[in-house]
């Protein structure tokens, strides 16, 4: 099938499913406003300047959420602002959505890709390693269908690409945007996702799955698509206090460039800058936290973490990537304060060579750490 047919059908099928629903009836619009204000203290290793100056606390991000519904039929949008060296205003995410009853639920619109564990597969303020890879809380164009039962809980989407600001002939996707997506001469196309979990326990908690992904990357100096895939199985646990997350991943990127560029590379983007990574790895993750519940005049808990991520690459002559962080949240009412200590090696964001440290990486990378507080109202 062609791609522009498909997109007929995915337009069919999108203004049918909410023409032929029997909407509930709701005899006046509901509004939710909410939103956070954001500031950020970090002292990082690679920084002998900032070292000397005792680290840099200052503005890190504020938000505004917004959920409305009337007759049947919610928006829930989310839009941030960070600095402009981080890509300034973006949409995090923004959907229209229908629920049938109690478990299930169509979304249509800028909406979280059914992939691993959510919403997030970590409990600091960084996120794991698969988030710099789009693999964690990432955000995508399209339609999903979610049916959450008490035991079962599966997720079917089609995403007609990334989140789109440029709409150019052949333009390539902007750097401002929360979540990372392919990047540079390619352009994630006509993705589908599924996922599939089970649940059970009573004071063992238990959630396990199974995501994949697949779609196509349509490449615009060549005008050629290529494809991508991702699979995964993901367990969550909790036993009282305690918290567990693990994920193994397999994931896979093959290019349709011009002549003479490197296929084992592709570019993501996200926060203002674009950076390389792998075409071909696997991703091993492992997240623990426990909760200890306190009465400090407003601080109500404390949670421990330890959060770990291996970055295996395909091509030999790239040197693997890891990241640890380990932390505590402090509750207090509204505010939420992360304390983090992150390391990693060959990681973009956490010392060495920001291009490329996803990619080919260095050989003689050393383990660098970013001591980080970051201090979030949320109302």
């Amino acid at each position: 099938m062609s791609y522009p047919l498909q997109n007929f059908w995915f337009l069919l099928f999108l203004v049918g499913t909410f023409t032929v629903l029997p909407l509930q009836a709701q005899d006046s619009p509901e509004v939710d406003i909410g939103g956070a204000l954001r500031f950020n203290y970090n002292l990082s290793s690679w920084k002998p300047e900032q070292k000397d100056r005792g680290g840099d606390f200052g503005y890190d991000m504020f938000r505004i959420n917004a959920v409305a519904a009337y007759q049947g039929i919610y928006v829930n949008a989310e839009f941030r602002h960070y600095s402009e060296a981080f890509g300034g205003g973006m949409l995090k995410q923004g959907w229209f959505g229908y629920k049938f009853n109690e478990s299930e639920e169509l979304q249509v619109g800028l909406t979280q890709v059914p992939f691993g564990i959510q919403q997030y597969n970590s409990h600091n303020w960084f996120f794991n390693l698969g988030y710099y890879m789009g693999l964690e809380d990432d955000h995508d164009m399209g339609i999903k269908y979610m049916n959450l039962g008490e035991k079962w809980e599966y997720q079917v989407a089609y995403f007609k690409n990334a989140e789109e600001l440029r709409f150019g002939d052949a333009s390539a996707i902007s750097a401002s945007r929360y979540s990372y997506d392919v990047a540079g001469n390619n352009k994630e196309v006509h993705q589908g996702n599924l996922k599939l979990l089970y649940k059970w326990g009573d004071s063992l908690q238990s959630r396990i799955g199974a995501s994949a992904q697949y779609g196509g990357l349509y490449n615009i100096n060549t005008k050629e698509t290529g494809d991508h895939y991702a699979l995964a199985v993901h367990y969550e646990a909790d036993y009282k206090l305690w918290n567990l997350k693990t994920e193994a991943m397999i994931v896979a990127h093959n290019p349709e460039n011009e002549e003479g560029v490197s296929e084992d590379i592709i570019t993501m983007a996200a926060y203002g800058a674009p950076y390389e990574v792998a075409a071909n790895f696997n991703l091993y993750t492992l997240a623990i936290a426990r909760n200890v519940p306190v009465n400090w005049g407003p601080v109500s808990n404390l949670q421990f973490y330890n959060d770990f991520g291996y970055m295996q690459k395909e091509e030999n002559s790239f040197e693997d990537s890891f990241m640890n962080v380990t932390g505590i949240l402090v509750t207090a009412g509204n505010l939420y304060t992360y304390i983090d200590y992150a390391a990693g090696y060959n990681h973009s964001w956490l010392g060495g060579n920001f291009v490329d440290d996803f990619a080919a990486g260095n050989p003689d990378a050393k383990w660098e750490a970013r001591f980080n507080i970051n201090f979030g109202y949320y109302f």
